[in-house]
């Protein structure tokens, strides 16, 4: 980390590796607890693979907001049954609260690719997996 304890100038993180998370997303930190020290914000790239899908779960601690830049849609399906279904293109921004079940499908050929915020600074975040709910979504 090449930042000051006492936070009195800015810091530049490189590109870093992604990592697959647990829901199934990869995650590439930028700006992050682990990368700058940050306290409050996560900022990153996350990509859903092609043909891929997150697995059912909630952030129980933290909103979380998505702006999609490259791929071609994805599915987005929230809500206590997983009920509500939106598909996701290019230029859109998804936004879910704390506690919101939720799962996105990327059933293109082509990685769905996001800048992703959350007011959680921890790569690796507050996630419960609901894989009872993993079925409801086709």
């Amino acid at each position: 980390m090449d930042v000051t304890a006492n936070g009195t100038r800015a810091a530049v993180v490189k590109g870093l590796q992604s990592e697959t998370a647990v829901q199934g997303s990869d995650y590439a930190p930028g700006v992050s607890a682990e990368t700058v020290g940050a306290k409050a914000l996560f900022l990153g790239v996350v990509t859903l693979p092609p043909g891929k899908r997150t697995r059912a779960h909630v952030h129980e601690f933290h909103e979380t907001a998505m702006h999609m830049v490259s791929g071609e849609s994805i599915d987005m399906y929230s809500g206590p049954q997983l009920g509500h279904h939106e598909v996701v293109h290019v230029g859109d921004y998804i936004f879910i609260p704390p506690k919101v079940l939720h799962v996105a499908v990327n059933r293109t050929s082509t990685p769905a690719v996001f800048v992703g915020a959350r007011n959680e600074a921890t790569v690796n975040e507050s996630v419960i997996l609901h894989p009872e709910m993993d079925a409801r979504v086709p």
